[in-house]
């Protein structure tokens, strides 16, 4: 049967237009790019298998375009339609904290880290200075280290925030292993930055951990 033949509601374009994109299974979504299957599959078994050979979601969209290309089911047009895609939502979250934007929304923080780092394979730790009214000013990764772990040096960190004039940061750094649960040392860098950055008079409003999943907040559980 082919997705045509389907009931109007269970199939993945009709669904996204009177439910809204996020009503979608990552393999619906994925299917709206194939268009059609391959070897007698309708898209979204297409989706689905190549979920499971070369998933999850995130794992098969960080693939190069030309590596896309050579999947069964996608070929160039397709790869080209999904990288592009892809780069249009990054451009979006970038725009949502270019400079003198008011970050007041800590979920747009929260987005623009996990766009920055999440792919990385190595931990990076990054910093998003910030002005008195907490505006923008600047993103810049700092230190990166191997897969377990990143050496922070807070007298840096201090020295590119007076650099940018700022008068508050937030800071994030990746777990490539896809667990945000803070570790010991990470609480313990969270201190030593808070404590650096007072000496000068500047806030650390957060630090985020990224992982699969949303951020984990230093913040909202009281240890920054």
């Amino acid at each position: 049967m082919h997705i045509r033949d389907w009931p109007s509601d269970e199939r993945p374009r009709e669904k996204l237009l009177s439910r809204g994109p996020t009503i979608l299974s990552d393999a619906e979504l994925l299917a709206i790019f194939i268009g059609s299957g391959s070897r007698g599959m309708d898209a979204v078994q297409t989706a689905r298998q190549l979920l499971s050979q070369h998933g999850p979601l995130r794992a098969l969209l960080e693939c190069p375009p030309a590596a896309l290309a050579q999947l069964p089911g996608l070929g160039p047009a397709r790869a080209c339609s999904l990288a592009a895609a892809l780069e249009l939502g990054q451009r979006v979250l970038a725009a949502e904290l270019a400079r003198g934007v008011l970050v007041s929304d800590p979920d747009a923080a929260g987005r623009h880290f996990v766009q920055r780092l999440r792919h990385q394979p190595r931990e990076v730790f990054a910093v998003l200075f910030l002005d008195t009214r907490h505006r923008a000013l600047a993103f810049e990764e700092l230190f990166s280290g191997t897969i377990d772990g990143a050496e922070v040096h807070p007298r840096e960190v201090v020295r590119r925030a007076l650099a940018h004039n700022a008068a508050a940061l937030i800071v994030g750094h990746n777990h490539p292993s896809g667990n945000p649960e803070p570790s010991a040392a990470d609480r313990a860098v969270t201190q030593r930055l808070r404590q650096a950055l007072e000496l000068v008079d500047i806030r650390l409003l957060d630090h985020l951990i990224i992982g699969d999943g949303a951020p984990v907040s230093l913040a909202a559980r009281g240890w920054v």
